[in-house]
């Protein structure tokens, strides 16, 4: 035990590296305040280009597309292949209780045991899982083999005839099991679409108090160009000049306190739009991304956590864990 300590590092380096953190992200989210202290005081200028070197060397030289980086602007993660030791975080987390939501309701029954199937063969293998599903078809679920130590559960909703209205609800009911019973039974969830495919590897690396994934046909765009609410009257409104990436609705996560407030906070916003008579152009999605923006992700999944083989820009995506299946839009939700 001894011999280990001594290939430590000392107590002077690691205050020295997080001090070195502080500065990065001090020189990432302040620059413009830098550029003005430069323009006051002249001397400043060697310093201010220290502090860009420094914000290159860890963004890289292509600012623009911050997607691709391995931290965010306020030092969270962002989970690449090849940026985690499965083996290490495995270990930490041998007693570790995750659930997986999913919402099979009306046509969308037909994706569940693929879903499932695939989920069990890719998704936190060798970990305590629980599966959340939601359905109004409980009679024709088929339940694939689970492994030990993994549990399948089945509730009844009730399918509204709108498939807007389907994917809002969500907010609702995961807000009443976030609070009242999966505290007990879990210590993360994850909540994903139905319409999915476990593809690769998707442990335990994206486990962390509030996660989001970079939406595969934003992830190269600036925040311009994402499909954000911008009607003030919406509870989802985000302002033109404002947003950091923009986050689907198809796979997202954390510990089961934050989830609940995060689908607390988009069950308010929901309900406040119907008050007002108007829906989010992106329904829940605009809400959960309204929320993310004011609410930072502690991790951020890349693109391989949610890819659909028909998008470009495929060559930066090497290893697709989480698959969209292609099928009829039309024909499934009416």
């Amino acid at each position: 035990m001894k011999e280990r300590w001594k290939n430590m590092p000392s107590p002077t380096y690691i205050v020295g590296f997080l001090f070195l953190l502080f500065i990065v992200g001090f020189c990432i989210q302040y620059t413009d305040l830098l550029i003005l202290f430069k323009q006051l005081n002249p001397k400043l200028d060697e310093n201010y280009k220290e502090l860009e070197h420094c914000k290159t060397l860890l963004y890289g030289e292509n600012k623009k597309k911050r997607a691709l980086n391995v931290l965010t602007p306020w030092l969270a993660p962002i989970i690449w292949n090849g940026t985690f030791n499965i083996t290490v975080l495995d270990a930490q987390h041998k007693d570790t209780r995750i659930g997986l939501s999913v919402f099979g309701v009306k046509k969308y029954i037909r994706f569940l045991l693929p879903f499932l199937e695939s989920a069990e063969r890719y998704f936190m293998v060798g970990h305590n899982v629980t599966y959340y599903v939601f359905t109004d078809k409980v009679n024709d679920v088929v339940k694939p083999k689970i492994a030990e130590g993994r549990t399948l559960q089945l509730h009844d909703v009730t399918a509204d005839k709108r498939w807007q209205d389907v994917v809002m609800r969500r907010m609702e009911i995961l807000t009443a099991f976030a609070k009242e019973r999966m505290p007990k039974e879990i210590d993360y969830l994850v909540c994903a679409d139905v319409d999915m495919v476990f593809n690769d590897h998707v442990g335990v690396e994206i486990l962390g108090d509030l996660v989001a994934t970079l939406h595969p046909g934003f992830f190269l765009s600036e925040p311009e160009g994402f499909t954000y609410e911008r009607r003030p009257i919406s509870a989802a409104y985000i302002p033109h000049g404002q947003g950091d990436f923009y986050y689907p609705a198809a796979f997202y996560g954390g510990k089961v306190d934050e989830i609940y407030k995060l689908h607390l906070a988009c069950h308010k916003g929901i309900e406040e739009d119907r008050k007002n008579k108007i829906e989010a152009i992106w329904q829940e999605e605009s809400h959960i991304n309204r929320y993310l923006l004011y609410n930072k992700p502690t991790k951020i999944l890349s693109p391989e956590y949610l890819w659909d083989n028909n998008l470009p820009s495929g060559e930066y995506i090497k290893r697709r864990r989480f698959l969209a299946v292609h099928k009829n839009h039309q024909e499934v939700r009416n």
